[in-house]
């Protein structure tokens, strides 16, 4: 078996993974780069392999930075088979049309802004459009239950288990027998934290000859989640005490729902002002509720009997879902007591741009971070503490409080990371989808051979 890596190799984003066993090239995720322009540029570079030449592509989850670059991967050439299991398949189309959509706006106000009617340069240009990710659909095939083993071709399987990320999310077993021997490779994936409202703990496989594995927090752990819990029924009070608004900035996968079952909670436990009023101002978060809400199999048991019981966990008192242009414009009327749930999660698009631009002068309101920011991104600037940030070309005072809780994470912690690792016996770790300080400090606590390769490295397994 033949390793070679190419996205999120000491980096954080842009997973991207190919495998060559039995006469065949797998592909494990083609995630977007994210961040500032530097990281965005690389998604316009070649992938380091020929699309054509990919057999399959196994999917662990629907985020943007491991399915994000599928439509382009079909663009140029990539006629093989997705699989996932059923809500990444669900979730990956929402994530994968909204990109596409957000690209072509991008481009649209760009050249508007230049008084131009042609981009200038191909990275003007939206690395793909609408079109490109419907023809991307059409690429998804077989979906797995988690511990469901599939012949991906002769003498090769794969199996996926529970990653504890987000809906759907997954580990992956790939195995090959060559020579009278089986290789295996684990990639593990986005790993959540142990203990979450409603995902079950991650499910490593138990033994494989090298571990592909992130390291997102491979520095460090999170705070507890019931502190954390705590501290933002603390800071909403804290806003609507001022008469303000509280702008949440959300991953619209997972996030939000977490959020709104903790909302839930807190109206019902008297922990919140029962007055607030609450808006989920994203389409795609609206949608992953939905998809969320019809997947029960994948959610923890007691948070399925919830839904069952028709208790919906995902809608406390007073929420609204705005899913159309006027009604997320009419919040702007709105100037004391609403809390805000919008993506993009690290303010990178989307409609909590609006709100911050709205927001953020004002004094008596306040930006709750729930989530991780790469450098180069709004969220980021606002959290290090800018005194102003720049959106839509305008400078922005930042007057409104700045709440960071990093608690929220779906990323497991160090020590979740390390207990997932030495669950499998294997004898070789390859760290990625990390900042190199992250992945330097995991490196020293995992067992056997560990390696931080670099992108268009290829090793022998």
């Amino acid at each position: 078996m033949k390793l070679s890596f190419h996205g999120a190799d000491q980096d954080v984003t842009g997973s991207c993974h190919l495998v060559e066993a039995a006469g065949r090239r797998i592909l494990v995720d083609c995630g977007m780069f994210q961040g500032g322009a530097e990281e965005r540029a690389q998604n316009w570079r070649d992938f380091g392999f020929d699309p054509a030449s990919i057999d399959t592509l196994l999917l662990t989850h629907a985020h943007l930075d491991h399915c994000g670059r599928i439509p382009l991967l079909v663009k140029r050439g990539f006629r093989g088979e997705i699989v996932c299991t059923p809500p990444t398949r669900q979730l990956a189309r929402l994530v994968m049309l909204d990109s596409a959509r957000l690209q072509e706006e991008d481009a649209h106000r760009a050249m508007r802004k230049a008084a131009r009617w042609e981009p200038k340069d191909a990275e003007e240009k939206p690395l793909y459009d609408l079109e490109d990710a419907m023809d991307a659909l059409d690429r998804f095939g077989r979906t797995l239950q988690y511990r469901e083993t599939i012949e991906i071709a002769h003498n090769l399987r794969a199996t996926f288990t529970n990653a504890g990320h987000i809906l759907g999310s997954a580990s992956v077993l790939l195995e090959c027998d060559e020579g009278g021997l089986t290789k295996r490779i684990a990639f593990s994936g986005d790993l959540g934290d142990p203990g979450r409202a409603l995902l079950e703990d991650a499910d490593p496989p138990a033994a494989a000859d090298a571990v592909v594995m992130e390291s997102t927090y491979g520095g460090r752990d999170h705070r507890p989640l019931d502190a954390s819990i705590e501290e933002c029924y603390e800071a909403i009070s804290e806003i609507r005490g001022r008469g303000g608004n509280a702008i949440i900035p959300t991953f619209a996968l997972e996030r939000a729902q977490e959020l709104l079952f903790y909302l839930k909670l807190g109206l019902r436990q008297n922990k919140l002002p029962p007055d607030i009023q609450i808006f989920v101002d994203s389409p795609m978060a609206i949608s992953a509720t939905q998809i969320a809400q019809g997947c029960p199999d994948f959610l923890k048991p007691e948070i399925a009997e919830m839904l069952h019981a028709n208790d919906d966990p995902f809608v406390p008192p007073r929420l609204r879902f705005t899913k159309l242009s006027r009604d997320s414009m009419a919040i702007n009327a709105i100037t004391s007591g609403a809390v805000i749930l919008a993506g993009s999660g690290m303010a990178t698009g989307g409609r909590v741009v609006h709100h911050l631009r709205r927001n953020l002068v004002r004094p008596e309101c306040g930006v709750v971070f729930v989530g991780f920011a790469s450098h180069g991104t709004l969220a980021r600037r606002i959290i290090d503490g800018a005194k102003s940030v720049q959106i839509f070309g305008e400078d922005i005072p930042v007057r409104a409080s700045v709440h960071t809780i990093n608690g929220f994470s779906a990323h497991a912690g160090r020590s979740a990371l390390i207990a997932w690792r030495k669950k499998i016996d294997a004898p070789k770790t390859f760290i990625v989808h990390g900042e190199l300080p992250a992945m330097q400090a995991l490196k020293g606590a995992l067992p056997g051979d560990v390696v931080l390769p670099k992108i268009g490295e290829a090793v022998a397994i």
